[in-house]
């Protein structure tokens, strides 16, 4: 969705020449996927990580467009809302220490960009979620005024046929109707893509969907929404029902929503491109002049626009990506995991849940043959309710029956395993030892974002309202954010 468009409408014969075009696109993907050797080289890791902006009173700045132009960066863009930005991180090869370069490129970034945004009371802030947002900051006024998301969100409203319907239960309960897609806007993640072999594709798919939820609950970092203590990673709830385009008004069945889970354990590539295609109508039916089928006969690798922007319009948490480039290959893009609080935080994550996936990949089919896929799904959600609280079904290989497991105890299996998976890669030791410190930190300190700051806002509950609470616990957060300090080291006293 980072493409640039001019027109928000579209007329029926553009949505049924776009669609048949996506047919196109699925048949020559068949073609690359069968091409011998397609889709091998080295394995690669990239990121983007979505911020807040805040003014000196630490609530949102909607000064988006502003900072972008005045950095100049083409790595820098614009989020649907005027007071996010999203920085795309630079492609990394998985040897060396990947994550360690990912980490000082967006450290230099955020100063460089806050240097910028200062003289506009404006300053970067990684948070899943701004616990100093309110209602009033919100509506169709905040919206970033370019055409992709007014195309987004007439598109999306227009097959709802009424406003999005937010319901989020948690400590507190929260109700709320919008009348556009803004609310989405209040979510903002660190989103990781991970190239893998496209000959064992669905292995490694299925591996890091069992994983997510133990790696989402530690990451954790959303608690709150408008002052209301809801779930651990309450983004999952809210940017699932803030573009929620199903009618309530089917009553003999329901589509599926755009965003999801997944469908089933993958028994290919193409299938999770296929099921886009499939099951969900497109809404922003932009034409190119490609023939992929010539491209396929020529040898070469076409770019399959259509289906590359079709599928950026469906928002899995864990995403299959095709992309042309370097002779054609495949990623996964890990959707799910929340920005902050730290830039090696969000390292940490990444090294994670690639180790945890790596450490139960060779025993992938088994323990899909033996969980059936909606207890992962139910894992998933299970993870953002309660964080390193929940307790999830996890497959074992001499099980019996399937059982609730605390996800911490999980959590602590997989560790160790994680770093013997990642010692048999080219990442270097130095990097695997410090990144998965800062994960065992966590399990041991049994501490996520979530729960730094829940701890640290009811401390301040007792001698301040709600609105100066959860702006001292924003401030202290900034405080220790900053000095990139990893979460299990921050004081759980004000």
């Amino acid at each position: 969705m980072g493409l640039s468009i001019k027109k928000t409408e579209f007329s029926t014969e553009e949505f049924e020449r776009f669609a048949v075009k996506v047919r196109t696109d699925l048949t020559a993907l068949t073609h690359l996927l069968n091409r011998p050797g397609f889709g091998e080289g080295e394995s690669s890791i990239g990121a983007e990580v979505e911020f807040y902006i805040v003014n000196s009173d630490l609530r949102a700045q909607p000064i988006n467009t502003e900072i972008a132009a005045r950095v100049q960066d083409p790595q820098l863009t614009v989020e649907l809302n005027r007071f996010n930005l999203e920085y795309n991180l630079s492609p990394q090869a998985f040897r060396g220490e990947p994550f360690a370069r990912t980490e000082r490129e967006l450290l230099a970034a955020i100063q460089r960009i806050n240097r910028h945004a200062a003289s506009l009371d404006g300053e970067l802030v990684p948070i899943g979620i701004l616990p100093t947002l309110r209602q009033s900051d919100m509506g169709a006024k905040v919206m970033t005024d370019e055409p992709r998301y007014h195309a987004l969100s007439s598109a999306l409203l227009k097959q709802r046929g009424e406003p999005f319907s937010i319901h989020i239960g948690g400590n507190d309960v929260i109700d709320l109707e919008a009348d556009d897609v803004y609310m989405e806007g209040a979510n903002t993640s660190f989103q990781l893509h991970w190239r893998v072999p496209a000959h064992r594709f669905a292995d490694y798919f299925n591996a890091v969907q069992l994983v997510t939820p133990v790696v989402l609950a530690l990451a954790s970092n959303s608690p709150s929404l408008f002052g209301h203590h809801l779930w651990d990673e309450t983004r999952i709830a809210l940017f699932k029902q803030s573009i929620d385009s199903r009618s309530p008004n089917h009553k003999t069945w329901r589509h599926p929503s755009r965003v999801y889970y997944g469908n089933g354990w993958a028994r290919s590539a193409w299938e999770l491109f296929a099921a886009s295609a499939s099951l969900y109508p497109p809404i922003i039916p932009l034409m190119s002049e490609e023939d992929p089928m010539a491209i396929i006969d020529r040898g070469e690798v076409p770019e399959l626009t259509e289906l590359r922007l079709h599928h950026g319009t469906t928002w899995p948490w864990n995403r299959a990506i095709f992309d042309h480039a370097d002779g054609g290959h495949l990623r996964i893009e890990i959707r799910s995991l929340p920005a902050g609080p730290t830039a090696v935080d969000m390292c940490a994550n990444g090294l994670f849940v690639i180790g945890a996936a790596l450490a139960v990949l060779d025993d992938i089919r088994h323990l899909t043959s033996i969980l059936p896929f909606h207890y992962t799904e139910h894992n998933f959600y299970r993870a953002a309710k309660y964080g390193i609280g929940a307790e999830i079904i996890w497959p074992h290989k001499d099980q019996v029956q399937l059982q609730d497991t605390p996800l911490l105890a999980v959590a602590r299996e997989l560790l160790p395993r994680a770093r013997e998976a990642l010692k048999r890669t080219a990442v270097d030791e130095t990097e695997i030892h410090r990144l998965l410190g800062i994960i065992e930190g966590r399990i041991e300190a049994n501490l996520s974002g979530a729960r730094w700051q829940r701890h640290i806002t009811e401390s301040f509950l007792r001698s301040l309202s709600p609105d100066e609470a959860f702006r001292s616990m924003l401030s202290l957060y900034m405080t220790n954010q900053k000095k990139n300090m990893p979460l299990h080291e921050w004081a759980l006293s004000p």
